[in-house]
């Protein structure tokens, strides 16, 4: 498979960036780290008449603590780099524990904190060549009018699979987002939409260009767990973050959250009120993983089972919080 044609823009700043987006309006694909993109421009999953290059856009790289405020994350920060930080490892332990699973070192070396935000959910019959897509009557995400996950549906099940999304929901990250109408804030838990072919709520010729670790989270507990078929390359097939705030007593705070089991990474509701107040042990994890299990909607997006997937984030997460409660 070979990429399309395109003409290539290179950006030196966000508000060139988004002076190009204006000016090539839908025609126009942005490359951060390209692991994910590339890949899908050579199955014709996008076809765009231009690639915007971010990566010169130095004020969107690096890691920046904010003495009181938390931590600001350029959203083209490559994900060794927070793999390899020191005082996220210490501070923000979930993020770290999250990204270190992401794919392979190489492609950890391309792929971006922002990439890995706005990574494009995936299902079977979606994420395969031209030829096969067209021998199945293409599907609602591209070019056609069925889901083959829900057929008779017309909500698109494809399914969201990146790894960094539930730990900054753990942590209440917040993204900042730039367009033409200049800057805003947003919560991370408010960006994803659970519709797999409109994913993020982003308006026309907007980017993602920094994450937000608020103080509020600062040295909490944290895991992640993740299902895949290899022990490295592979997409979560199932995963599950968990933090906890605890001072050798009751758990004082806490969040838990699942990605790769339904169209956008989730909170698990419930999984506060189940742990605040209660020790780390056997029971308090099993009552967590029965509301994850609750929470997860798996379909046919994958080779495994819907079945077995959500018995793997019943036992995930149960592992996730007794692993969490043991950190340190």
């Amino acid at each position: 498979m070979t990429l399309p044609v395109f003409k290539l823009l290179r950006p030196r700043t966000i508000e060139d960036a988004v002076a190009n987006m204006l000016e090539h309006s839908t025609h126009v694909s942005i490359l951060a780290g390209g692991t994910d993109l590339l890949p899908s421009m050579k199955q014709k999953l996008f076809s765009p008449d231009y690639v915007m290059d971010i990566r010169g856009i130095e004020d969107m790289h690096g890691i920046q603590v904010r003495a009181g405020m938390g931590v600001e994350i350029g959203a083209l920060t490559p994900l060794s780099a927070i793999e390899d930080s020191e005082y996220l490892r210490r501070n923000y332990r979930v993020l770290h524990e999250a990204v270190k699973t992401v794919a392979s070192p190489i492609l950890r070396n391309m792929g971006t904190l922002g990439g890995n935000i706005c990574l494009d959910t995936r299902c079977v019959w979606y994420n395969q060549s031209l030829q096969w897509r067209r021998s199945c009557g293409f599907c609602i995400k591209k070019d056609g009018d069925l889901c083959h996950v829900a057929p008779g549906g017309k909500k698109c099940w494809a399914t969201f699979s990146g790894d960094a999304a539930p730990a900054l929901l753990c942590l209440n990250a917040e993204l900042e987002i730039v367009g033409p109408v200049g800057v805003r804030r947003m919560a991370i838990k408010d960006f994803y939409t659970n519709v797999g072919d409109k994913r993020m709520r982003l308006e026309p010729h907007e980017m993602v260009t920094r994450v937000f670790l608020p103080e509020s989270t600062k040295g909490w507990k944290g895991s992640y767990l993740k299902l895949r078929l290899r022990g490295s390359i592979d997409y979560p097939l199932a995963g599950v973050a968990v933090a906890i705030r605890q001072n050798g007593g009751p758990v004082e705070a806490a969040r838990v959250a699942i990605t790769a089991v339904n169209p956008a990474p989730l909170l698990v509701p419930g999984a506060e009120n189940a742990l605040i107040g209660k020790q780390i042990n056997e029971a308090t994890a099993t009552v967590v993983g029965d509301l994850a299990a609750k929470t997860a909607k798996p379909l046919t997006t994958s080779g495994l089972t819907p079945e077995y997937r959500r018995e793997m984030v019943r036992v995930y997460a149960k592992r996730a919080v007794m692993a969490a409660g043991a950190s340190s």
